[in-house]
């Protein structure tokens, strides 16, 4: 594959679209095919360097800081360890830059990085890394699987409930899962994020 061959592509979906689950299967199919390649974190909900799955998948990763420099990290493996693909999950955690590191991994050396991610925010705002994703990367598209809201319409805004109340205000960042726990997210239609009602 020549660089002008290869492609940044971001998928991204609600909590619970699958993203995880997808990335690891792409990672896994990529490899299949002979491929060599490289798996990416920031910030997994394990707090370890890991990709997991709430189904139950996961697989060892490299954990990205958010100073550290792609390109560098990148193109240096690639030097000893000529690489085909980057799967990078938890995307919406990249700084602007490393995601622009990214798009130059994927035009200087020719390897393909696929990035999952959320879009939006807990206040319902582009994540700054999901924002540059959309406007550089080579394919933009939104996860198919289907999420619900309680109400069952289908919910594409991811709610940050905290002591049982819907957060509006807060740090950007606060690590949660879907489960039970003193921050934790649901997945909500427009309709019922905007009225703050994350169960009937």
């Amino acid at each position: 594959m020549t660089a002008s061959d290869a492609e940044l592509i971001f998928y991204h979906g609600p909590m619970g679209a699958g993203k995880s689950t997808f990335a690891l299967q792409t990672h896994f199919n990529q490899g299949q095919q002979g491929r060599s390649g490289l798996l990416l974190t920031t910030m997994d909900r394990s707090a370890e360097p890991v990709v997991t799955s709430r189904i139950g998948l996961r697989a060892q990763a490299l954990a990205l800081g958010a100073e550290d420099d792609v390109y560098a990290i990148v193109t240096d493996r690639h030097h000893y360890d000529p690489l085909d693909y980057l799967v990078c999950d938890e995307a919406q955690f990249l700084t602007p830059e490393q995601v622009e590191q990214l798009a130059r991994v994927v035009d200087d050396c020719g390897v393909d990085a696929f990035a999952f991610g959320l879009l939006t925010d807990f206040r319902s705002a582009l994540f700054p890394g999901s924002a540059c994703l959309v406007e550089i990367a080579d394919e933009v598209h939104r996860m198919q699987a289907i999420v619900l809201c309680w109400c069952g319409r289908p919910a594409f805004l991811n709610a940050r409930i905290v002591d049982g109340q819907i957060a509006r205000t807060g740090a950007v960042v606060a690590v949660g899962d879907t489960g039970d726990g003193p921050v934790m997210y649901r997945a909500l239609c427009r309709r019922h994020y905007v009225e703050g009602r994350a169960k009937p």
